[in-house]
């Protein structure tokens, strides 16, 4: 409603004067104050905030006339009445200036617009010059203890307990004088007949206000008494004087009146503030409601702020500022929404925890709309806050406090409560929730924080154009962006207009309309411009007194036409020019108090206390579109208002009681049923009388029905929506301290006959704990505001051990907040066991994105009420919500998110409620809802004994290991652990969402450490133990799996390992190859040695066709195709190839190519010593020379360093990606640097068929990750000894390099024959199947036909495990290679920490493809992939 920005400012008074300013008094239209100090009567301007004259008693009449003690303005500010201690009044008329109208003058730079020669202009934006001249003064023999300005009378009531009545002119007609005695007191007006008076003998009214809607003064008396005196007749005279006064109260200290609502607010020793209206039908004073501060938020304080001091209402009467005797402000709305306190949080302690000393105040009065406090600070504080500078005190007064508001709009315009966005402004700019986050960079200048809000240079705004076509907002632009959208008004229109009365926004969201004192401006989201009126004598001829609201594209404003002395109706077209010849102009008979629109109707409320309802058309027959109005029907409401100003606002709406609710017409939804009018807090709705002849729009209404008492603000939505009934017709109340209200429409369900007896609607109480500004109504949010605060305790410390202002106020900022009212409703709808209702409300919202949250809060708020309840509860509705929840299928999810959310001590009242976890555990299994059964191993857990826990985990991990699901595998791991090692205490948490990417690839492998040779012992001992090869590893490899292998005797890790074995093995088994490899990469499981374990059993392959096409899809490889020209490619010939080759190799270092380990991976035996010996004559290869290509690439020395990939194109002489070392280089020149490859390949001059050809090749390829991830598993089964997947992954990556090494490997004594059986028939199957299914894979058959023919001619050679050792120059595999790596040789075998990538980076390394030493042994080091040569 109304909050605080900024920092208060100080205003310093110019003339010299020691006397300290105690009291400010605001004239009726707060233009001016009148501010006091002892011998000093002063007046100050409202904008700028100076000072225009000052008049300074003598002391011999001060003498005479005591100090100074309060003011009051005559209603026209042509008088101001001042109160002296001895008992006089003196009168001081304000005179106009004379000659020097005004004394400040703006100064425009030139060329500037500002300077317009205008009647007014200059006085209107200026300071009026005026003087103080006193009148004879009044002697009234009795010290005054206060006054009350009326119309033409000034009232005064002494302390010897008398009334005076006095005249303006003092003069004339005297004065008359009442006294208290003579004034009849009772409980009420009927009681006063019967003689019950008040003895008021030596009593005196201690403080007094007039309110002009109860036509009486609120009064407290000198003891405490709180009473309300009403006169009679129309003239207050000693014998018409009726008094009530209010039981059981005895510690008044101070009263204010709220003339909109008819409250009387009367402040109490206690510190509390207590608020009455009158009983129309008694006249009785009754207790409304209080306004206090909670323990629960101010533990503190509470109760000990002292006596209420002072309580003002804001102009508008929306809030009132409360002010103690200890000091601190608080601000209250109406009916008693608590909305700031400067008692507690960063305005009562420093950033270091000390505490303040809350601002002491002496007087304190609103500013002109509400946009400013002025505050005058007691003596001690104004020490406190004075000005810094180096002028000694004496010399300037001490200055006055002004805090800056910002306040909604629903304030003085309620028809913007049929918008769906809050519109707050300050007195120049404006603060909207619209705007496209989007489209608007969220940064800092836009933000609220950095604005010097009522400081001068603000920084421009330049808001964002969300789409001109979108009528309701989206969720994300008015909830997920939470700066505001700041508008700086126009300077050119504040200057003449100030104070901006009424603002307004369209329902899109897009344009704005603003009206100040005279005339009105508009802006528009999209052009990011102002729309002022180009004639300014039409501005200053006009003011707005209704209100003003958008429709289509036309600003309609009730104004008053100065020339014409005419009420009017306008409607100014948004895309023209602001002028009244665009305008169309209606004709009023009366004085327009509010309006609203409903659809294509407008609604007025006239001071005659009459409504009237004009239809408005628009018409496109002109070059612009114009609108024409029709009066449809007049209603007369003057039997049922007391006074026009008690109407807060008038409301069209389709909202309405009667029989009409039903399914079967929801096109009556759309038409304007009922008028809804709230009268001073009670909201009254008359309803169209339907019984009679069915007259189209002038149907009469029927009387009036209240629907709510204390009642803030309204919202409808003229919308409708089918799927959202309950919601688009429901009517919305805020009620101040008793949060929100929500009129619902009850409808019968399935097209069944309503029955008669049961209630249409129903009205029900929701708690909130923001102020709602704004309902959005399909999506279930009402969208507030809140203050928050920023503590700045300066940069430089306190000077002469003052605190500046910055020290003493944090920084207060406006945050916008939105609250879900769901879950309140459905709760209250299930109290009343209207659950039926609940469910299709709940049904219609269930896709909201919060949908879930929503049903979580409303178990958590039942279950938390009703488990920590010392009564026991006659009718819990825990197990009506729980049912409710199972309808939806959210229910596994709601429990378990709630029941983590909630102390244990509360789970066995909320699973004795929903039922037993173990069975909502299974549901989420059989439901495949992992996560969720995660959470429910938790409550498991905690709630049942290890071995239910544990048996349920297995479930779970076994379910979760089939699906891939490896964080939540992860988690169960060490969740299983924990069970058998006891650690009750630390459950795993809920694993979220899955990661998109974990089961695409092998991405985990750089958390695993490979070894990829031979140790450096097993090389310099040159003994190769064969048996060793076949067993499992005696020692961990991968360091992933090092945190269960540490305590490897414990029983749960045999059982962990156990359930990890049969998943490895039922993938094998099942050709998913893929899925195996993420299973190990991810969940460290040891690959190679189960591997090794299970090389005669489960890693056979049967059948060879069936596992290529396996991997083929599996890998998303595509089969291979017969390039077009490949009976005549030029590749075929053998010296061509070598020549390629010999190009290749001349931009590449000799190292690199030739330590390039590609095909083959050496043996994981590093760490246990145990040596795959077919593989071992690989890592001894002494320097020879190459005759292919091929071999030069594939038979590395065990210092690999470096892997690279030349884009050769025959399957021949294809480069492989080889080990899991080997990746990081390779990949930048299959994805990345082929510059470096087009440079050499310019040399060569290639053919068109030529290039063909390679471009065949490589579209024959499959993805790079694929390549990567098959390249990875031909490793590690060649590190297993697994031959026969092997010759799998070597046919699908068709690298004959594999298959030859595989075929020689057969040699060997070791290999069982029924490898090599295995090997040579799956190879002849493979051939018979490529023949007749895949022609593709025919051409690669034909290059490993020697291969193929050596398996089936000749018998397994033995052979000797000499031949293999280290020097040997010769071997049956090895071809030699130029400038070998005898160099290296001294230094042992390099150590390698390569990652794995999984993007392929974008260069070579450094220039000759190698990685240098220190680089491999300080990735080594670091362990951040953890792939090594040892």
């Amino acid at each position: 409603m109304y909050f605080l920005t900024g920092w208060p400012r100080r205003l310093l008074c110019p003339l010299k004067s020691e006397e300290e300013p105690f009291h400010v008094q605001p004239s009726s239209q707060r233009f001016y104050f009148a501010v006091l100090s002892e011998t000093q009567l002063s007046v100050w301007f409202s904008r700028p905030s100076v000072l225009i004259v000052s008049y300074i008693e003598s002391a011999k009449a001060s003498s005479q006339f005591g100090f100074y003690q309060q003011a009051e303005w005559k209603q026209d500010d042509s008088m101001i009445a001042v109160a002296a201690a001895n008992g006089y009044i003196l009168l001081f008329d304000v005179v106009g200036g004379g000659e020097d109208k005004y004394l400040y003058e703006p100064v425009y730079s030139i060329g500037s617009t500002g300077v317009k020669v205008t009647p007014g202009y200059k006085e209107e934006q200026c300071a009026p010059a005026l003087s103080l001249e006193m009148k004879r003064p009044i002697d009234l023999e009795a010290p005054i203890t206060s006054m009350q300005s009326l119309q033409e009378d000034l009232l005064v009531s002494t302390a010897d307990g008398y009334l005076h009545i006095l005249h303006w002119d003092g003069v004339s007609n005297g004065r008359k004088a009442i006294s208290l005695c003579s004034v009849p007191f009772s409980l009420d007006l009927q009681s006063a007949r019967g003689g019950l008076c008040l003895d008021l003998k030596g009593m005196y009214i201690r403080d007094m206000t007039y309110c002009v809607t109860l036509d009486g003064f609120a009064v407290v008396l000198d003891d405490g008494r709180l009473g309300f005196i009403t006169p009679l007749a129309n003239r207050i005279t000693a014998d018409q004087l009726q008094g009530v006064w209010a039981a059981d109260v005895t510690d008044g200290t101070c009263v204010a009146v709220n003339n909109k609502y008819r409250l009387m607010t009367f402040g109490c020793a206690s510190g509390s503030v207590l608020v009455y209206s009158i009983d129309t039908t008694t006249g009785s004073m009754q207790l409304s409601h209080k306004l206090e501060l909670t323990p629960k938020h101010y533990p503190d304080v509470w109760n000990k702020t002292g006596a209420v001091k002072l309580i003002r209402w804001s102009p508008d009467y929306s809030v009132a500022m409360v002010t103690w005797e200890c000091g601190g402000l608080s601000l209250w709305s109406v009916f008693g929404a608590h909305l700031i306190c400067t008692l507690g949080e960063d305005f009562a302690y420093r950033s270091d925890g000390t505490k303040k000393d809350p601002i002491n105040i002496s007087s304190m009065c609103w500013g002109a709309e509400g946009y400013h406090l002025w505050v005058i600070t007691s003596r001690e504080e104004g020490e406190l806050v004075e000005n810094m500078e180096e002028a000694p005190p004496q010399t300037q007064q001490a200055g006055i406090l002004q805090f800056h508001f910002i306040k909604s709009a629903l304030t003085v315009n309620p028809c913007t409560s049929n918008q769906e966005q809050v519109l707050l402004h300050g007195e120049d700019r404006l603060y909207l929730t619209c705007g496209d986050p989007t489209q608007l960079p969220s940064s800092s200048s836009e933000s609220p924080h950095n604005l010097p809000h009522g400081g001068e240079g603000s920084p421009p705004h330049h808001p964002s154009t969300p789409s001109p076509n979108s009528t309701s907002q989206g969720l994300s632009t008015l909830l997920g962006y939470k700066h505001w959208h700041v508008v700086q008004i126009h300077s050119t229109y504040l200057e003449s207009n100030w104070p901006i009365r009424f603002a307004a926004i369209d329902t899109a969201g897009q344009c704005v309309a603003v009206a100040g004192r005279r005339g009105l401006a508009h802006y528009s989201m999209s052009t990011r411009k102002w729309k002022l009126f180009g004639n300014i004598t039409q501005e200053q001829n006009m003011t707005v007194t209704g209100g003003l609201v958008w429709w289509n594209g036309f600003v309609v404003v009730a104004c008053y036409n100065f020339i014409d002395r005419q009420e009017e109706l306008r409607l100014y077209l948004r895309s023209s020019n602001l002028d009244n010849t665009f305008s169309s102009v209606t004709k009023l008979h009366s004085d327009t108090l509010l309006l609203n629109v409903f659809r294509d109707m407008i609604i007025l409320f006239r001071a005659d206390c009459s409504i009237c309802l004009y239809s408005m058309e628009k018409r496109h027959d002109g070059p612009k579109p114009s609108a024409s109005v029709e009066l449809l029907q007049e209603v007369s409401m003057s039997r049922y208002i007391p006074h026009p100003a008690l109407v807060v606002s008038v409301t069209l709406t389709s909202v309405r009681t009667e029989t009409g609710i039903t399914l079967k017409a929801p096109q009556q939804a759309c038409m304007a049923d009922s008028i809804i009018l709230n009268l001073a807090g009670q909201l009254i709705m008359l309803q169209r009388d339907r019984s009679g002849p069915q007259l189209q729009e002038k149907l009469p209404f029927c009387p009036p029905v209240v629907l709510a008492q204390y009642v803030e603000n309204v919202w409808t939505t003229c919308r409708s929506n089918r799927k959202k009934r309950h919601l688009l017709e429901a009517l919305w109340l805020s009620c101040g301290e008793a949060g929100m209200k929500v009129w619902l429409p009850l409808f019968p369900r399935d097209h069944r006959k309503p029955h008669s007896f049961l209630s249409r609607r129903i009205m029900l109480p929701i708690h909130i704990n923001i102020y709602p500004l704004a309902v959005l109504f399909e999506d279930a949010l009402v969208l507030g505001a809140s203050n928050e605060t920023v503590l700045y305790d300066g940069l430089q410390g306190p000077r002469e051990g003052r605190e500046s202002l910055e020290g003493l106020f944090p920084y207060c900022t406006v945050e916008r907040t939105s609250q879900i009212y769901l879950h309140h409703i459905l709760r209250q709808l299930l109290v009343r066991n209207l659950g039926e209702q609940a469910l299709l409300l709940a049904q219609s919202c269930a896709a909201l994105p919060y949908f879930p949250h929503v049903m979580e809060l409303m178990v958590h708020v039942v279950l938390e009420e009703e488990a920590t309840s010392r009564e026991p509860i006659p009718d819990p509705l825990l197990p009506t919500v729980a049912k409710f929840i199972t309808e939806f299928p959210l229910f596994l999810q709601t429990i378990v998110h709630c029941a983590r959310k909630t102390e244990f001590a509360l789970w066995n009242y909320l699973f004795a409620a929903v039922g037993n976890p173990k069975d909502l555990f299974e549901e989420c299994l059989m439901a495949q809802d992992l996560d969720t059964a995660a959470s429910y191993l938790i409550i498991l857990q905690n709630m049942e004994v290890p071995a239910v826990s544990r048996q349920h985990a297995t479930l779970l991990f076994n379910t979760a290991l089939e699906q891939g699901k490896w964080d939540l595998c992860r988690h169960m791991i060490r969740f299983l652990k924990a069970i058998g090692s006891g650690e009750m205490e630390t459950p795993p948490p809920t694993p979220t969402t899955q990661e998109p990417s974990s089961t695409g690839g092998f991405e985990l492998f750089r958390n695993r450490s490979i070894s990829l040779s031979q140790s450096a012992d097993s090389l310099a001992a040159g003994k190769f133990n064969l048996q060793k090869t076949f067993s499992m590893p005696s020692g961990p490899s991968a360091k992933g799996s090092e945190r269960w292998s540490k305590d490897s005797d414990c029983a749960e890790n045999m059982y962990i390992d156990m359930m990890l074995r049969r998943h490895a093995r039922h993938l094998l088994e099942h050709v998913r190859l893929k899925e195996l490899g993420c299973f190990s990469a991810q969940l460290g499981f040891e690959l190679i040695g189960w591997l090794c374990h299970e090389r005669m059993r489960v890693a056979r392959v049967d059948d060879f066709v069936m596992a290529l096409k396996c991997l083929h899809k599996d890998f998303l490889w595509p089969f291979p195709v017969i390039p077009a020209g490949s009976i005549n490619s030029p590749f075929k010939n053998g010296h061509r190839r070598t020549v390629l080759s010999q190009h290749l190799l001349k931009f590449q270092s000799a190292d690199s190519l030739l330590n390039s380990d590609m095909d083959t991976a050496p043996p994981q035996a590093a760490a246990h010593n145990s040596n795959h010996t077919w593989l071992d004559g690989l890592e001894a290869l002494g320097p020879t020379e190459p005759t292919e290509m091929d071999t030069a690439l594939s038979h590395g020395g065990p210092q690999t360093q470096e892997a690279f990939l030349s884009p050769l194109t025959n399957k021949t002489e294809e480069c492989s990606i080889g080990s899991a070392t080997d990746l990081t280089e390779t990949s930048s020149m299959v994805d990345g640097d082929w510059t470096m490859v087009d440079e050499n390949f310019s040399t060569l001059s290639l053919t068109h068929s030529e290039l063909e050809h390679i471009s065949m090749e490589l579209a024959n390829k499959g993805p790079h990750k694929s390549q990567v991830q098959l390249r990875y598993l031909l490793h590690v089964f060649m590190e297993a000894g697994c031959l026969e997947w092997c010759v799998v992954i070597g046919l699908i990556l068709r690298e004959a390099t594999v298959i030859k090494q595989v075929v020689n490997f057969l040699d060997s004594p070791e290999v069982p024959p029924e490898t090599v059986q295995s090997v040579r028939s799956g190879l002849l199957g493979v051939a018979a199947w490529a023949s007749t299914d895949c022609l593709g894979y025919n051409s690669f058959l034909n290059m490993i036909r020697p291969q193929l023919q050596k398996l089936i001619e000749t018998s397994v050679e033995q052979i000797q495990p000499e031949a293999f050792l280290p020097g040997a120059s010769n071997s049956k595999l090895a071809e030699s290679q130029p400038g070998g790596p005898s160099a290296e040789d001294s230094r042992g075998p390099a150590p390698l920490g390569l990652a794995l990538p999984l993007e392929p980076p974008g260069g070579l390394g450094t220039e000759d493809g190698g990685v240098p030493e220190e680089q491999e042994e300080q990735a080594v080091d670091e362990g951040a992939y953890d792939c090594t040569l040892s």
